[in-house]
């Protein structure tokens, strides 16, 4: 099983995702002999789910059901084990946009974190590219370490246990892009700039705090960064619903119908609100936009190596 690569079958060691509900799923390690307990009943890996095909529709003890999915960057966001803040997919997306990242290109990463972005950046730069992420806290590093392993990408990935304000990103002139979530990132552009290769790269840094991001820039301007610009990016979800809304008294309508045009047996005016005062109200489909949204997550701030 690889986060890269789609695999039909559930195996011994796969790393799965049960799924309940759109808002109900969570990642399971399969293992022979194993079980898992959910709402609806055990899930037993060995007759449950090793050699049945992910996307399978799993009955559980209690029988009740859920569906066993293959895992992707996007399902891992949503369901992985919280180290760390993490980055979600609305900034994920336009942080891969941003850098112009592609299959080929070299990244580096620092903080590593609970892995959200790392997984990204690696199926995106993948089959022949790789990503260099820079941990400072040792647990949090081995960790890392031991998830891309089980998810079939540790060829694609090196995971350092270093501070990058300090270190550096151990490599020189090779990246195509430089990614910062530290607290001051203000202290590793020069070892950023050195990373990137000769000319063009790309680099983000990611803080939640607008203080952060003045002092940043002011690094990368005295680095000799140019096209530096901030963004905050905010999702607002829209639901489809019935409406009901009721008709206007709009008045009665004119005896004299013929002087305005107006044919009461004509179809199209059947349906008209001034025909029929007290028909009360309409319903119909609309857009409606969530009574609550995720707020502020932080600000991207891009720029480019001259």
């Amino acid at each position: 099983m690889s986060f890269i690569e789609y695999g039909d079958t559930i195996k011994d060691g796969d790393t799965a995702i049960v799924f309940l509900g759109h808002e109900s799923m969570f990642p399971v390690k399969v293992q022979h002999g194993s079980v898992t307990q959910t709402k609806y009943g055990v899930i037993r890996h060995s007759t449950d789910l090793i050699g049945k095909k992910y996307g399978s529709k799993v009955t559980c003890s209690k029988g009740g059901w859920v569906f066993i999915l293959h895992p992707t960057p996007e399902l891992w966001t949503m369901n992985l084990p919280h180290r760390t803040q993490i980055l979600y997919s609305t900034d994920i997306s336009i942080i891969t946009m941003m850098l112009e990242l592609k299959p080929g290109s070299i990244v580096c990463e620092s903080g590593t974190g609970s892995g959200s972005l790392s997984h990204a950046l690696i199926r995106t730069v993948a089959p022949t590219g790789h990503l260099y992420t820079v941990e400072f806290h040792q647990q949090r590093a081995e960790k890392a370490r031991e998830e891309f392993r089980e998810h079939g990408v540790e060829h694609l990935v090196t995971v350092t246990n270093q501070d990058v304000c300090k270190n550096g990103f151990g490599v020189s002139s090779i990246a195509d892009a430089v990614f910062l979530d530290i607290p001051s990132p203000w202290e590793a552009i020069g070892h950023a700039k050195a990373a990137l290769k000769v000319e063009g790269g790309r680099i983000c840094s990611f803080s939640p705090c607008i203080e952060q991001v003045q002092r940043t820039c002011l690094a990368m301007e005295e680095h000799g960064f140019t096209e530096i610009n901030t963004l905050e990016i905010l999702l607002r979800v829209y639901n489809v619903r019935t409406i009901s809304l009721q008709i206007p008294d709009l008045g009665k309508v004119s005896e004299d119908n013929s002087s305005i045009g107006f044919d009461s047996s004509n179809p199209s005016n059947q349906g008209s609100p001034c025909t029929n005062p007290q028909q009360g109200t309409v319903q119909f489909k609309s857009a409606v936009p969530l009574r609550e949204m995720v707020g502020h997550t932080g600000y991207l701030t891009f720029a480019t190596k001259s």
